[in-house]
């Protein structure tokens, strides 16, 4: 009988032993099991909500470009042709040409004066040849144009929410292109006015009736590229210039255009253009005036670029105040219409 009890006591002592033991190896293996099927689970279904919205997030912008030919871009370093769509060849020339923090309105306005660009260069007859078949080359010749991998290089992280922002202006006024009489206009553009845009024929040869002189008040206040200077010793003012300066107040006489930039420039008795002494001495602006420090010339500036047609600050001041990118265009570009490619340019759709 005792032996009977030793028994069921020591039965009694191991039984609940066992559980403990089972409860303790369930949690070891089976919970953890548990735990970690839900979180790969939970990985794995969070990485595809993140693909799906960025998806949903494109998808709900609806942005795609429609070309209706490619434009051949000579690569001047490399001597290489790029075949590139034209609404990609503008939205990387937007890229190059205005900074993407723009207002967007102002980058739809770039947008359709590179765009107008292109188009009109295509059309003309006796343009230059250029290697490979090429239509232009990628620098201010004609078009700053980088593509992707070098825009990446530049912008480095943000090149993302740039190049989305741009191709959104891009695709905003895809196909449309500036006319007057219903001929592309000359959309020349530049950086920085002096408060004036500048008659087309005060800095090159012909009058064009659209490139007329306007006033652009926005550029002082927001362009940091407003005001510069550029300092010459007396010799390399001379060498520049070819000229022989005396100390004489005499040796500077200048003349304005309508915009108050220079027209004639007598210095050290020779006369030149404003844009000759903008060129050869490598000024921002043809609105300078010279002043003479003990043996030294300082050229204060006023704007930067040529001047003539839509001053990309401006463009964008004018954004800033709420307006949109055809106020901008007729603004800078007088008595134009906004176009659509198969309006103005049928014979060029039909080449390409």
């Amino acid at each position: 009988m005792a032996r009977w009890q030793n028994k069921q006591t020591s039965t009694n002592w191991k039984l609940p032993t066992i559980i403990i033991i089972s409860t303790l190896l369930t949690f070891m293996f089976i919970i953890p099991t548990l735990i970690v099927i839900p979180f790969t689970g939970d990985d794995s279904t969070q990485a595809s909500v993140e693909t799906e919205t960025a998806s949903n997030s494109a998808e709900e912008k609806d942005i795609s470009l429609e070309s209706p030919f490619d434009v051949h871009v000579l690569r001047t370093e490399s001597n290489e042709v790029e075949q590139v769509p034209l609404e990609e060849y503008v939205t990387h020339v937007v890229a190059s040409e205005m900074p993407a923090d723009f207002e967007i309105e102002a980058l739809k306005a770039q947008a359709l004066a590179a765009r107008t660009f292109i188009v009109r260069f295509l059309m003309q007859q006796n343009r230059e040849e250029l290697a490979g078949g090429a239509d232009v080359k990628d620098t201010v010749e004609h078009q700053v144009y980088k593509n992707t991998d070098e825009l990446r290089q530049v912008w480095g992280s943000d090149y993302h929410w740039k190049i989305d922002k741009i191709t959104e202006a891009v695709a905003a006024t895809q196909g449309q292109i500036i006319t007057y009489s219903n001929e592309p206009i000359t959309a020349s553009f530049f950086s920085t006015s002096n408060g004036y845009t500048e008659n087309s024929e005060d800095y090159w040869t012909n009058q064009l009736p659209y490139l007329r002189s306007v006033e652009s008040p926005w550029d002082e206040e927001i362009s940091p590229k407003f005001i510069d200077q550029k300092i010459f010793t007396v010799a390399e003012l001379e060498d520049k210039l070819n000229i022989n300066l005396s100390n004489s107040v005499e040796d500077f006489q200048l003349t304005r255009t309508e915009s108050k930039r220079v027209d004639t420039a007598t210095i050290g008795g020779e006369t030149f253009s404003g844009r000759d002494i903008r060129d050869y001495l490598q000024l921002p602006s043809s609105d300078f005036t010279i002043t003479r420090k003990d043996d030294h010339y300082v050229f204060t500036t006023k704007g930067n670029g040529h001047g003539v047609g839509m001053s990309q600050y401006g463009a964008n001041g004018m954004a800033q105040e709420g307006k949109n990118y055809e106020e901008i265009i007729e603004h800078y570009y007088q008595g134009v219409q906004v176009s659509t490619l198969e309006q103005a340019t049928p014979t060029l759709l039909a080449k390409k």
